[in-house]
């Protein structure tokens, strides 16, 4: 069935919904017109044609008509032979003034240009910019939060990333901190902060950066299917993704890093800060909240959409997870640097277990087989501490010895 046909199909049930309704008295013609998107003066034309032919009446008897007006088609293969072996290369424009003076053409130059783009002689040209609509804020707190960096000087000499979460329905800033670059690290440490004051939102707009997605080719479609360790965590935590295709789709968080370049370097320097911590010190104790004052604006509708987050292991979704095989000496490969697995009591040795690293925003690491943590380490491979399991084992085999 062809476009044309169902439209014709939905166009008779309709008609037939509104006529009933008419009959039965439930609708007034006016409604009954309403419903059909017409007036009543067309509708009362379509009820006499539909009681003297029957629903034939109101089809359009231009459907299944050659139009008169359309070129014949050997002048269109006239048109499309005449640019191939005499002006393949030329623009239409180009093209067109010769077909027009010296071939005597009478087409239009949209007829011409259609019928080289159909013919496949010509590329059509790329869209110019769209007209743009304002999109309005979620109504509800928690539905939709923006999470973007801004590389800039804050403090004399020193470029740094300030890496801003914020409320779409509020503009309330949930997270804000100085970073010497924006990564999957930071990324993750600000919705730590968001998802331990506000809880989990139910969505996360952000640009197409590397640690957020994967992009096959530059400029394109995100690869949904292929997540990056960021996009691993947010699925795993139930809170959808969107990216942004333009800065314009961003447009509220840009206006913020505006501002914040604006007011921000200026508060520092006044308040006699050059260094990161002190920085970051300053806008959890001053900056942030009187940003909020004065910026937030109230939710269209009360309540929250944030969920709290039950249960604890939040450290260990908001990191990366590596896989690793263990090699028969017990340790763990991980980035030049050998984990040494410690003795357990459920288990002898793990020579060729397949674990899981964990790397926390910090650098520090753990592994883990399946539900079970192993073991902790610092950010160099040196052992921080063993599960519990695993002292009690180095203990017991301590009183066997003995």
């Amino acid at each position: 069935m062809t476009r044309t046909q169902v439209l014709q199909e939905l166009r008779r049930m309709r008609f037939e919904q509104a006529y009933g309704g008419w009959q039965e008295r439930r609708l007034t013609q006016e409604e009954a017109a309403r419903l059909l998107g017409v007036c009543e003066r067309t509708f009362r034309r379509y009820v006499d044609r539909y009681e003297d032919e029957g629903f034939e009446g109101l089809v359009d008897k231009r459907l299944g008509q050659v139009s008169a007006r359309r070129a014949p088609v050997d002048e269109v293969v006239r048109t499309e032979t005449l640019y191939r072996e005499r002006y393949e290369g030329w623009n239409v424009k180009h093209f067109y003034s010769f077909y027009r003076r010296r071939h005597a053409g009478t087409r239009s130059y949209t007829w011409v240009k259609n019928t080289l783009q159909r013919a496949g002689l010509v590329a059509k040209a790329p869209a110019r910019g769209k007209h743009r609509r304002r999109r309005e804020r979620a109504p509800l707190r928690g539905m939709m939060v923006h999470q973007d960096g801004s590389t800039h000087q804050w403090v004399p000499g020193s470029y740094w990333d300030l890496i801003v979460t914020l409320d779409d329905a509020t503009s309330e800033h949930l997270s804000m901190f100085f970073v010497e670059e924006e990564s999957t690290a930071s990324s993750f440490q600000a919705m730590t902060e968001v998802i331990a004051g506000w809880g989990l939102p139910s969505s996360l707009y952000t640009d197409r950066a590397s640690h957020y997605w994967t992009t096959p080719e530059a400029g394109g479609k995100v690869d949904r299917e292929h997540r990056t360790q960021f996009g691993r965590a947010m699925r795993q935590l139930g809170v959808e993704m969107i990216p942004a295709y333009s800065p314009e789709a961003r447009g509220r968080s840009e206006r913020m890093f505006a501002t914040h370049q604006e007011r921000l370097p200026k508060e520092l320097a006044a308040a006699g800060i050059d260094t990161m911590p002190e920085a970051n010190r300053y806008l959890a104790e001053h900056y942030r909240a009187a940003f909020n004052e004065e910026f937030t604006v109230p939710a269209a509708e009360p309540g929250t959409a944030f969920v709290p987050f039950l249960g604890p292991g939040l450290a260990d979704v908001l990191c990366e997870h590596h896989e690793r095989t263990v090699t028969r000496d017990n340790c763990v490969s991980f980035e030049a640097k050998r984990l040494q697995l410690p003795a357990q009591t459920h288990r002898r040795h793990f020579i060729k277990a397949r674990v899981r690293v964990h790397r926390y925003p910090d650098g520090r690491l753990a592994v883990f087989h399946g539900p079970r943590r192993l073991a902790d380490y610092e950010c160099d491979g040196t052992v921080v501490s063993d599960a519990p399991d695993a002292a009690q084992g180095r203990r017991s085999r301590a009183g066997e010895a003995r």
